[in-house]
């Protein structure tokens, strides 16, 4: 018998980054800026975020989450490292930008939380 997939609790996040990342991916078609840096920083920044959560949902690894903090962070500062004249795709990036890196934040939030279990010691009566 086939064991069904078990979901870790943050693969909607993964699902989220990776609906972002198509969507950016997508994006210079959608506001007329293929030409230039402007097209080509949203088709690899967004390849690239959809291929990683695609990862990240078949088999987790922490760096995965670290990677897309750091695309997430560059895409917010893309528009004026490199110098974007489409107001349109530079609030686009900045957005979707702003979105996945909280995203990925979040995740490694959850990755990374030790709080102790509720148990029978965690409560003591005095």
């Amino acid at each position: 018998m086939v064991n069904p997939i078990k979901w870790k609790r943050e693969s909607v996040l993964d699902a989220y980054k990776l609906a972002l990342g198509g969507f950016l991916f997508v994006s210079p078609w959608l506001v007329a800026s293929t030409d230039g840096s402007m097209g080509r920083a949203a088709w690899v920044s967004g390849a690239l975020i959809a291929l990683i959560s695609i990862a990240s949902l078949v088999a987790l690894s922490r760096w995965e989450e670290w990677s897309v903090l750091v695309l997430g962070l560059w895409l917010a500062v893309s528009p004026w490292v490199l110098g974007f004249h489409n107001s349109t795709a530079m609030k686009i990036n900045i957005g979707i930008g702003l979105v996945v890196a909280y995203l990925a934040a979040l995740e490694l939030f959850l990755l990374y939380d030790t709080a102790p279990p509720a148990g029978p010691t965690a409560h003591r009566d005095a």
